[in-house]
């Protein structure tokens, strides 16, 4: 089982759980994560959804080398297996209660997608937030640049996203990227603990989240298409340079 979910005190957590793959993505466990967002969005008991990673760390990105094989333009499972992934991000906007990230140990390139795509997030102090697209010559993808400037701006969104600036957990709060920083221990303890207060009246909570997000998803569908072909130019355009 790579997805546990667990409801209490009408708060599902959900628990992307392959630490021995640094909780890595790949098509199959992004469809799971997004199936246990739906059902859990489909129990009226269920007045929030905190997500959070097992191990040693929240999400290390897209499994090795799924963008590469992406870039093959004769393997489409492998582009299918990719927008599985970033789809993700939008399954996780679209639930009807509020969503909080538990974020510990590294979030990195769709691993920081998916912290983002919830509501709030949750850091550990010493938390690794990396972009890493820049790094190994790729576009964004999965709404990535979208993502960062709706939560922190134009000028942290660049920072992050076109110079490749990796911040920690305290940054992210002091950026607007996250809400609260604790202790990496006490992560999914706080995320839950915020939780709380929508969980104690599911209906109000998904009549707010309902208008707290009013259009908003269309604009990211917008930017998530965006990304998806930029991204595929330039993984054209590595698999043509090694080829």
């Amino acid at each position: 089982m790579t997805v546990r979910t667990s409801v209490q005190s009408g708060v599902a957590t959900i628990t992307l759980d392959v630490p021995e793959q640094r909780n890595a993505l790949d098509g199959p466990r992004a469809r799971a994560i997004g199936d246990a967002i739906d059902a859990a969005g489909a129990d009226p008991a269920v007045g929030a959804i905190v997500v959070a990673g097992a191990g040693r760390g929240f999400c290390s990105g897209a499994v090795r080398g799924l963008l590469e094989r992406a870039g093959d333009p004769l393997d489409e499972a492998a582009r299918a297996e990719l927008d599985a992934v970033y789809d993700l991000f939008l399954r996780v906007g679209a639930a009807p209660v509020p969503t909080i990230a538990a974020v510990h140990g590294a979030a990195v390139g769709a691993g920081f997608n998916l912290a983002l795509s919830t509501d709030v997030t949750v850091v550990a102090h010493d938390a690794r937030l990396i972009s890493g697209f820049a790094r190994i010559g790729v576009h964004p993808g999965g709404g990535h640049l979208h993502l960062l400037r709706r939560r922190a701006g134009h000028a942290a969104a660049a920072a992050i996203g076109l110079l490749d600036r990796e911040i920690d957990g305290d940054r992210a709060v002091a950026l607007g990227l996250a809400w609260d920083a604790v202790p990496a221990d006490r992560v999914v303890e706080r995320a839950v603990e915020l939780a709380a207060a929508p969980a104690a009246d599911p209906v109000l909570a998904r009549l707010t989240t309902r208008t707290l997000r009013r259009n908003a998803a269309d604009a990211w569908a917008a930017h998530v298409e965006a990304e998806r072909g930029a991204q595929l130019t330039t993984l054209l355009r590595r698999a043509a340079a090694t080829g």
